[in-house]
């Protein structure tokens, strides 16, 4: 690696432009890529330890941009960015796609078995209520009562959405439309294990900010706004391929070797839904900006209290929007 003058950057400033679509997409498919998940632990804490001394102004003589580049790459994969904190490689957005190939592409697969559906449905909402919460907002967090309720109610709409739907299309529909089962299921569940993991983002509100990062208030609207936003993310991401696996399966089960190949099925679906969603991950965060913006007026609309909040602590100059990390 050729080593680069090192001229002063910032080093928290995104490489790309945040305020378009395909700017955002172009940093989540940077900071979300599966490969990420093979670095050793030592190695992103060295990345952290990297850009401390950077903003310090501290770095070793030898660093060059290849060097930071690297590092902030690895920090912003692993560390929240409400607290800075060390997030478990688990609930990463670089693995949401292969944890949930690995829980989706068996559900897709069982889907006549009322057994099958409630196992799968129940560890695709186990790991994602665990990526939920490492990827909330920070500054609201949850106690452990809390938790257990949101887990056990999105794992109770999965399993009654899919079974509800699975006895009433076994009448009504044909095999492919059955198909769909699993998609319906995933997508009620996220409606409400988003909304419950951050439940207290929705209480007591999500801290909002200054252009400059300056803390003005607090607002529940916000938290509304940011949820929303994730949970709509969150369907379009596993949306193409839970909608378009039902598609290729019924054309790959004409050919008789695969469907004589029974023991292919599962780990075929399980590949192709990776593949999918290694593309949509960075796709669908990259939907809505992570500093999200909300208009002021509509905080003086809906929550007249913490606008006038906002107003004494702007001493009347209150800025036309206001921001907050809508977590992903």
């Amino acid at each position: 690696m050729s080593e680069l003058p090192v001229q002063r950057w910032d080093f928290d400033a995104p490489l790309w432009d945040q305020c378009t679509f395909i700017g955002r997409v172009k940093y989540y498919a940077w900071i979300t890529d599966p490969r990420l998940n093979f670095v050793s632990t030592s190695c992103f804490h060295q990345a952290k330890h990297l850009r401390t001394l950077y903003l310090l102004g501290m770095e070793p003589a030898e660093t060059n941009k290849q060097h930071l580049l690297f590092a902030k790459r690895l920090y912003e994969n692993a560390y929240h960015p409400d607290n800075n904190e060390y997030t478990r490689k688990l609930g990463r957005m670089s693995f949401m796609a292969i944890g949930n190939a690995l829980t989706l592409g068996p559900m897709m697969t069982y889907y006549r078995s009322t057994t099958a559906v409630v196992f799968w449905q129940w560890a695709n909402q186990s790991f994602n209520a665990f990526v939920n919460y490492t990827n909330r907002n920070a500054n609201s967090p949850l106690t452990e009562k809390q938790m257990g309720i949101a887990y056990v109610s999105a794992t109770a709409a999965a399993c009654v959405t899919a079974i509800g739907f699975k006895k009433w299309l076994a009448k009504q529909a044909s095999p492919l439309i059955q198909r769909y089962v699993p998609f319906a299921a995933v997508a009620a569940a996220n409606c409400v294990n988003i909304p419950l993991m951050r439940q207290n983002e929705f209480l007591g509100g999500i801290d909002v900010f200054s252009d400059d990062g300056t803390k003005v208030g607090t607002s529940k609207l916000a938290a509304v706004k940011g949820i929303s936003e994730v949970v709509l993310s969150r369907i379009i991401m596993c949306a193409p391929g839970m909608n378009i696996m039902p598609l290729i399966m019924k054309r790959m089960e004409t050919r008789c070797w695969f469907r004589k190949a029974t023991w292919f099925h599962a780990p075929f679906q399980t590949l192709m839904v990776g593949g999918f969603l290694t593309v949509m991950v960075p796709v669908a965060c990259g939907i809505f900006p992570q500093k999200c913006g909300i208009s002021t007026s509509m905080i003086e609309r809906f929550e007249p209290e913490e606008y006038e909040k906002l107003k004494k602590f702007c001493k009347g100059k209150v800025p036309e929007t206001v921001f907050f990390n809508k977590g992903l």
